[in-house]
This record gives C-alpha cells, sequence and structure tokens, in this order.
C-alpha cells in the first residue's frame, strides 16, 4: 500500500498497446500511485513490443498469453472497439477487471454479454468516459441530481466535428461498418451522447436520420433523431463531421430551471416560479416567469484519464460502482445504435432497442445488402 494514497498497488496489462490511444493510457498510469504495468500485448508486434521495452514490462503478441502468464489486475483495453467484447469478455473470464476505452462495444447486444460476463466473474468493467470527470459537467450532474431543475422539459445536443476526407483516408477502418459499426455515431458522438444520458437519462422512443452527406465513406458522416423522454418531454441531437463553425452544446431545460453547457462554460437560467405552476395560476396572456440567469466559467478537463483511473482503483478497493461502469455506458450505445436503426428503416423505435432485429440491420450493412 503507498503512503500517499492509501491505495493498495494495481497490476495493469495493456491490450492494444500499439494504439495511438495507449500512450494517453500510459501516461495517466506513470502518474497513478503504486499502479504497476505488469505486461502489454498487441497483434501489432513490432511497434508493441517497443512500447513495452520503453516501460521495462513484458510483451506479448496474444493477449490470451498475457492472461495466461501474468499476473493483471485490471487490463486495459484500447483495441478497436469490434474487439471490445470478445476482449473483454476473455479477461473478465480470467478473473481481472477491465476498463476499455469508448464505445463500449459496437452494439447492445455485444454489451449485454459484456455485463453478463462480468456478472459472473464478480468483476468491474469500468468505461474510460472521461468527459464525466469535467468540472463544467460535475457541477451541472450536482445541480440535476439535486432536484435543482425540476421535470425535464426539453434536451438538446449539438455537435459539429468536422473531418477532412484525408481523416477518413487515413486508416482502411474509418467509417466503415466493419472496422467501426457506424460513423459519427460510433466514432466522434460516444462522448456527447453518454454525457446526455448521464445528465438526462436515456430516452424512450427514436426517430433517427442517418446520411453520408460529405464524404466517400460507407457510414454515417451526419446524424440527427427526435427524442421523447419518458415523461413525454421533447429532445433533438444533431451530430456532424461535415460542419465546421458551431460550437458544441447541450441544453437541459426543466420546469425549475435550464442549463446549457458549452465547452468549459455553465448557463443556468432559474426561474422564480416553476413553469407548471406559473402556467396554471398566473391570471395574465403575455407574462414569463421571472429568470435569474447565471454563467459559470468552469476549465479544466477533470483530470482526464487519469481521473478515470483514481475513480476505477478507488472503486476496487472500496467495492463500489466506478463512475461509468459499463451499465452506465450502455446507454448512450444503445442510443446511437436506436439512431442508426430507425435512420436506416424509416420509423420510429422505442428502447430498449430489439437487439436481433439491429444486429440483422448491422450483419445487412457489412454485407452491403444494405446503404444509408
Amino acid at each position: 500500500m503507498t503512503e500517499e494514497s492509501g491505495i493498495p498497488p494495481l497490476r495493469f496489462g495493456i491490450i492494444g498497446s500499439a494504439a495511438g490511444i495507449a500512450e494517453t493510457h500510459l501516461k495517466a498510469l506513470t502518474q497513478l500511485p503504486g499502479a504497476i504495468i505488469a505486461g502489454m500485448a498487441d497483434i501489432a508486434v513490432e511497434r508493441g513490443e517497443a512500447r513495452a521495452r520503453a516501460f521495462g514490462c513484458p510483451f506479448f503478441a496474444d493477449h490470451r498469453a498475457m492472461l495466461d502468464a501474468v499476473h493483471i489486475d485490471v487490463a486495459v483495453i484500447c483495441a478497436p472497439h469490434p474487439l471490445h467484447a470478445a476482449l473483454a469478455i476473455d479477461c473478465l473470464d480470467a478473473g481481472a477487471h477491465v476498463l476499455v476505452e469508448k464505445p463500449l462495444a459496437v452494439s447492445v447486444s455485444e454489451a449485454d454479454a459484456m455485463i453478463a460476463a462480468a456478472d459472473r466473474a464478480g468483476r468491474i468493467l469500468a468505461v474510460c468516459f472521461q468527459q464525466r470527470f469535467r468540472p463544467v459537467v460535475e457541477y451541472a450532474r450536482a445541480l440535476i441530481e439535486a432536484g435543482e431543475i425540476g421535470e425535464i422539459v426539453r434536451v438538446l445536443c449539438v455537435e459539429p466535428w468536422f473531418r477532412t476526407q484525408f481523416y477518413y483516408n487515413s486508416a482502411a477502418w474509418r467509417g466503415t461498418w466493419r472496422g467501426e459499426g457506424g460513423g459519427v455515431l460510433m466514432n466522434q458522438g460516444p462522448h456527447p451522447l453518454d454525457l446526455l444520458c448521464h445528465l438526462a437519462g436515456p430516452p424512450a422512443k427514436v426517430w433517427g436520420w442517418v446520411r453520408t452527406q460529405g464524404h466517400a465513406i460507407e457510414c454515417e458522416d451526419v446524424a440527427q433523431a427526435l427524442l421523447e423522454y419518458p415523461n413525454g418531454a421533447p429532445g433533438y441531437i444533431y451530430f456532424s463531421t461535415v460542419e465546421a463553425g458551431s460550437p458544441q452544446r447541450t441544453e437541459i431545460a426543466g420546469d425549475r430551471s435550464a442549463l446549457e453547457l458549452t465547452r468549459d462554460y455553465l448557463t443556468i437560467r432559474r426561474f422564480a416560479t416553476p413553469l407548471s405552476e406559473y402556467r396554471a395560476t398566473v391570471q395574465e396572456m403575455w407574462s414569463q416567469p421571472q429568470v435569474q440567469t447565471e454563467t459559470l466559467h468552469l476549465p479544466g478537463d477533470g483530470g482526464g484519464h487519469l481521473a478515470v483511473y483514481r475513480d476505477l482503483a478507488a472503486a476496487i478497493i472500496e467495492g463500489r460502482r466506478p463512475r461509468c461502469d459499463a451499465r452506465e455506458a450502455r446507454m448512450s450505445l444503445e442510443l446511437a445504435n436506436a439512431v442508426i436503426y430507425s435512420g436506416v428503416i424509416g420509423q420510429a423505435v422505442t428502447l430498449p432497442l430489439d437487439r436481433q432485429a439491429y444486429d440483422a440491420l448491422l450483419d445487412d450493412l457489412r454485407a452491403g445488402r444494405r446503404t444509408l
């Protein structure tokens, strides 16, 4: 146990150690008290082995060989997300906790299987949604949990993530159904979708629209959806790698107040009287409730990947759920799947999503039997 943290040492194994994102994880682990990098594995042997040498740990071309040869407490999966389910289940079955990069998986049926494996093993399956630790998100979440906004009235999430064709051409898997299982919703969209579900919860119904509008790729580069929440409140989401110049923002309007998150700024509009009460009682035609507006600047990323590791280590020691485990992460994956499914079939869908129907559609998209 380290004096600095009071947390016993944890042994980590990196699967997909040659991936670019692995460097970010390794940097965080070097800052985590008591963390031991016990092994690395990757099918890209040359790059993976070089990285393992740099950290003085054994390297394996097969993750199963690493699990057999080296005791690890936590497997960190940095491999492409179409491999997440099989890799995570292997690691959980071997008795390790697992931290997987976003998105959790390609399909919600895969997520179900991963969660079932974690439950069987009695291990944590966490997902690297580090933006949950941003101060602006933590503040908004605290307000919502305290009942400050009241019942949801409307939700909006607009996220332009401009990308060039060169970006998609840089790797054969980008923008393909086999390589990613989706476009903007599966690559750029997971973080904002997770934050939306984290703050507002998942919707009950989805009307999706997906198009390949500006790039020579298989999958969607623009996606939008109308949402209906369990209380009947409407919502709208828009994600694009075609558009530039507009700020990314999320709005959650409630009965008592409304929140707007734009980068590191949180604007809170508090109503002197709840909207439901004001509508029902005020004897005037054009009147509106008084609004008190406050804008907070809350910079910082909350520690990025290091915050995820600190939370995960504490969750393991304390026997609790981490801030984002697989059940939490499944909400945004299911929403992404629902938008794609609804957009392709041209009909609204309800949640929970029909797993078998979505898997069949994804098989058709991968085989080219259906297109956007």
